[in-house]
């Protein structure tokens, strides 16, 4: 069964009853999870125990994004018993219902508004098995050099080399089927194209790790179709089918620490969607440790541990890619629901200023929903009425702002309330207004040569502009801050950042806790800055090569 010894499991396998698959249109949909559970693989629902459940396993995975879902891959595929542990709960293709009621309190942390300590930011995080690949956009980036190039100049990880890490982010290419998107943009998608070409700089197109993709648009609210190669379709029911251990609901709430190794993890069990604590508890003994709950939760998870911090790191240089949004009316038929979410981008903004100078952005479109478009564009009461009237017509660029590289741009820091739950402190400075406002003017000038009727940079204090010039003369003259200009993320990182010396960083160049024998990290939490992309084929490469190598330093042992 995976594990070593499991006891106190009597009512722990949960099989999900009912039909494996749902219609999509004419077309019948099977659930590859659903298929799985009834041949057998090893699923314990915490919510469902009816006592205590001790776990014993060589490797124990906390967390099953992008991370942990690589590393159950690789780590179970060399004969090595492995245990899942995932806070959220487990989900599958026959519950997607591309319904925003139900994806956002089952699938994301805090029903997809958790927000910085002060709410100045909203960040939407994955909470579900798979994480965050299970609900992103597809949207499939190597590291940047320039960003690869900085980690190896600043924090001495030298090993992290294009050429070094191009075979890693070919195998997870591979397995996840990330590859050129064949069809034509979306409307929301073209505006930046269309635009971008207008105005002479560079637009290209996004890879995305999907198969038989349907082009529904509905990737933020878990594929319906399979289509969508997260970690949920590909690298989980690959560590299932080899005998792995998966156990959901479950909240890692501290390790346990004896001479200078983890001992065990202890878990309480979620009830419901995830948000109440049950009585129940889990306990995993493993000879090691990875942690992969993602940037903010591992953090969080190694302050509660008591972890060593001997050069107060831990939580520190935590990144989010800032982001902001401009709307513009384009007087037709835009529906931004529909099609492939991200398709079209631009990194022309992101460096064309020395990486220690001015803060570059990237420039992309989200999909648009009413919820979630609702609760981020600007206004009230007629004007807001006013803006989700029009939302068929309605195009959205976001700009997401590159930080990490500038001694004024260090991030935040996750720290524990008195509950033991992570916040994250993210002040907002001058310097980042800075690239914020350049933001603001680059997408409306884009929204404009595009065709744009209108265009209305989400900041409360603007209603929406009618021409270029007046957009250009009301932004420059605004002096943006915090709360009034809407800033959003969907990418978290840092908080545990490798470095070479110990002195700079949390692990080492592989993972490696610099004080911890046994514990590894491997999700976005290494990243000693933000990366200026979307992070998850950086996260998939990194932890395939840090697991490959934990697999074979056990071997050995």
């Amino acid at each position: 069964m995976g594990c070593d010894r499991i006891s106190g499991t009597t009512e722990a396998r949960l099989v999900l009853h009912g039909t494996p698959n749902q219609t999509i249109g004419s077309t019948m949909i099977a659930d590859p999870i659903r298929e799985g559970l009834a041949k057998g693989w090893m699923h314990i629902d915490a919510s469902a125990l009816g006592q205590d459940a001790t776990l014993e396993a060589d490797v124990c995975i906390i967390g099953t994004g992008a991370g942990g879902g690589i590393a159950a891959d690789v780590l179970s595929d060399t004969g090595l018993k492995v245990v899942m542990i995932e806070e959220g709960m487990l989900r599958s293709s026959t519950d997607f219902r591309m319904l925003e009621s139900e994806a956002y309190p089952t699938l994301y942390q805090e029903s997809a508004s958790r927000k910085t300590a002060d709410k100045a930011i909203n960040i939407l995080q994955g909470r579900t098995v798979g994480g965050s690949t299970t609900v992103n956009w597809t949207t499939s980036f190597r590291t940047p050099s320039p960003t690869l190039k900085f980690w190896r100049e600043r924090f001495g990880l030298t090993e992290l080399t294009d050429e070094h890490m191009a075979g890693w982010f070919e195998r997870a290419e591979k397995l996840t089927n990330i590859s050129d998107w064949g069809v034509a943009p979306n409307e929301n998608n073209a505006v930046l194209e269309r635009g971008g070409q207008k105005i002479g700089i560079k637009v290209d197109r996004i890879r995305r790790n999907v198969k038989g993709c349907y082009n529904l648009g509905y990737c933020g609210m878990g594929c319906p179709t399979n289509a969508k190669q997260s970690m949920l379709i590909t690298a989980i029911p690959a560590a299932l089918n080899r005998g792995a251990v998966l156990v959901s609901r479950a909240r890692a709430e501290r390790l346990e620490l004896k001479n200078g190794r983890v001992s065990a993890v202890d878990c309480v069990s979620m009830q419901g969607t995830g948000y109440d604590t049950g009585r129940v508890k889990v306990r995993v003994t493993a000879k090691h440790f990875v942690v992969a709950g993602g940037a903010i939760n591992s953090p969080a998870l190694l302050m509660r541990s008591g972890v060593p911090d001997p050069h107060g790191l831990l939580g520190k240089r935590t990144f989010l890619h800032p982001s902001l949004l401009s709307g513009a009316d384009m007087g037709n038929k835009v529906e931004a629901w529909s099609g492939a979410p991200q398709t079209t981008y631009s990194d022309h903004y992101l460096n064309t200023n020395a990486i220690d100078g001015a803060m570059g952005f990237k420039l992309e479109v989200p999909p648009l929903h009413p919820v979630l478009y609702s609760i981020s564009v600007n206004g009230m009461t007629e004007h807001h009425r006013a803006r989700i009237t029009n939302m068929a017509n309605t195009q959205v660029t976001i700009a997401l702002c590159r930080d990490g590289f500038h001694p004024e741009s260090a991030g935040g820091q996750v720290k524990l309330l008195s509950d033991g739950s992570p916040k994250l402190d993210y002040a907002l400075n001058g310097f980042f207004f800075d690239a914020a406002k350049r933001a603001l003017l680059a997408m409306a000038e884009i929204q404009f040569a595009a065709g744009a009727k209108e265009v209305f940079p989400v900041d409360e204090r603007l209603d929406g502009f009618r021409t270029w010039a007046d957009a250009k003369a009301g932004l420059e003259a605004l002096a943006l801050r915090a709360y009034s200009t809407r800033v959003a993320s969907a990418h978290v990182m840092g908080g545990c950042g490798m470095a070479k010396d110990e002195k700079e960083g949390v692990v080492n160049v592989y993972g490696r806790h610099h004080q911890v024998e046994n514990l590894s990290v491997m999700d976005g939490s290494v990243f000693p800055t933000s990366i200026g992309a979307n992070p998850q084929l950086s996260i998939y490469g990194l932890a395939w090569r840090n697991a490959a190598r934990l697999a074979g330093d056990m071997r050995r042992a």
